[in-house]
């Protein structure tokens, strides 16, 4: 066995032969194990695997030396590289110097002001999707919310004009996320060239992918001409922000026909399924706990409501709702920590460094877990309570900085993060307007985590109408500049 900590102070942790033990365990259930760890060995333990193993790190004080200070000294682990497969060299997987040139070029494409504008998109697309909802009906909630928020990731990323591409692109991303979803890589090397049914299926949908993407990026370079988009500029969507965006100092440093396929592919993947899950996870626990969904349509009736003199008819959330949204912010905020998206990080150690006492050679894997961190009682008493209210000022003012870390944290947290909580809080509040949900007797949620906390099974959510003299949205809805 590999022991890549080099202090002579043993590290704790569960000892079995080679580690088969632990990874037999971890393909039982991964967040339980997680758990177990914490409870059993501390803020530091070392989990053999085959080959090596791994080292979990349980508070925010080490999660933040590793994410924030020795960001320098670490690279993605290796699933996440393994998942440059579907991504290339895109945010998530790149390193070193492409990654900072990749991020700098990124980032034009959420500017505040961007961000802003996109929030009138992203309601109008989720708008026209719930026209399908019916009082009465049973839908299917993971599947519904994927569907919107890919809609949503497609118009925020290509317009109005590529709508059918777009879809194509979103079901082959899910085919992607399947993929991804019951691989092995993450525990095993599986060749990926084997002729599985699994494998020809991602390789089929990473082709189409392809041809779809580079035909969108060639029909649109030549209409968007390489310019300096760090003046936050706004207008179109964000892949032309990205075709214009170059670092305005460097000849040439415009990203390529490939980095765009990359880094959109990233985007397509990333941008809808966090958000996805978030509303799942929020309107899931909205139908466990009546009290809380009550105030939530209060809010929403107060700050959309007609009486404050909005426009005429229904008005439809915009993005300078989001601030008044106070209380749909805290049950995001709290979804995210009971269920949070992104469960695990992994990095690996390029450059020796000391974490609590004990310093980490080349090659170490270290591993944090939202899921764990967020379930602490020493950060959050009644851990496994939903509670909006812990979001409070008050409440929150002696958090650990790392308590709380859903998007990660340090030069690697997502890009997105900004964007992806006011979608989730507008289009959260777009649904409470029309409907409430409830939980059909006898559904539960389960986990198959993979790179996110997916269901394992659908969720089946039933929709009732709320009578408010509001009229649902038509295919033709649009909400109010922002």
């Amino acid at each position: 066995m590999i022991d890549f900590a080099t202090e002579s102070i043993e590290v704790p942790g569960p000892h079995n032969f080679l580690g088969l033990g632990n990874i037999l365990e971890l393909r039982r259930g991964e967040l339980p194990f997680l758990l177990r760890m914490a409870r059993d060995y501390g803020d530091l333990v070392h989990v053999p695997l085959p080959g090596a193993g791994f080292y979990l790190l349980n508070h925010p004080d080490d999660i933040e030396a590793l994410l924030v200070h020795h960001a320098k000294d670490v690279v993605k682990d290796r699933f996440t590289h393994h998942l440059s497969l579907a991504l290339g060299q895109g945010l998530v997987t790149s390193e070193g110097e492409l990654w900072r040139r990749h991020r700098k070029l990124t980032s034009f494409a959420f500017t505040p002001r961007r961000i802003r504008e996109s929030g009138q998109v992203m309601v109008e697309v989720a708008a026209r999707a719930i026209t399908s909802w019916n009082d009465g009906a049973v839908i299917d909630l993971h599947a519904e919310m994927s569907r919107i928020t890919m809609d949503v990731v497609g118009q925020v990323l290509f317009g109005t004009d590529v709508d059918v591409e777009a879809k194509t692109v979103g079901r082959a991303m899910e085919v992607v996320n399947e993929f991804f979803a019951k691989s092995l890589n993450g525990y095993l090397r599986v060749p990926t060239w084997l002729p599985t049914l699994r494998n020809l299926r991602f390789h089929r949908a990473i082709r189409q992918i392809d041809r779809v993407l580079f035909r969108i990026i060639a029909d649109r370079r030549p209409a968007v001409p390489a310019g300096n988009a760090a003046d936050g500029g706004s207008g179109g969507d964000l892949l032309a922000a990205l075709l214009a965006a170059n670092d305005g100092e460097k000849a040439g440093s415009a990203l390529t026909d490939r980095e765009l396929r990359d880094e959109c592919v990233t985007l397509f993947l990333a941008g809808h399924e966090t958000t996805a899950l978030a509303l799942v996870h929020a309107i899931y626990l909205l139908s466990k706990h009546p009290e809380v969904q009550v105030r939530f349509l209060d809010e929403v009736d107060r700050v959309l409501g007609r009486e404050i003199g909005r426009e005429h008819g229904q008005p439809l959330p915009i993005s300078v709702d989001v601030t008044k949204l106070e209380y749909t912010a805290r049950i995001i905020r709290e979804a995210m920590r009971l269920y949070p998206p992104v469960w695990a990080i992994g990095r690996e150690v390029v450059n020796e460094f000391s974490i609590r006492g004990r310093r980490f050679a080349r090659g170490a894997q270290l591993a944090v877990s939202q899921w764990v961190v967020h379930r602490d009682p020493r950060w959050f008493p009644n851990p496994e309570a939903f509670d909006p209210e812990r979001w409070t000022e008050e409440r929150t003012k002696n958090l650990p900085r790392m308590a709380y870390f859903p998007f990660g944290a340090g030069p690697r947290i997502c890009i997105g993060n900004h964007f992806a909580t006011m979608e989730a809080v507008l289009l959260l509040a777009l649904f409470g307007q029309f409907f409430e949900f409830e939980l059909l007797p006898g559904e539960r949620l389960d986990f198959a985590p993979s790179i996110t906390l997916r269901p394992q099974r659908g969720l089946a959510m039933r929709l009732h109408a709320r009578r408010t003299g509001a009229e649902k949205p038509s295919r033709n809805s649009t909400a109010p500049a922002a």
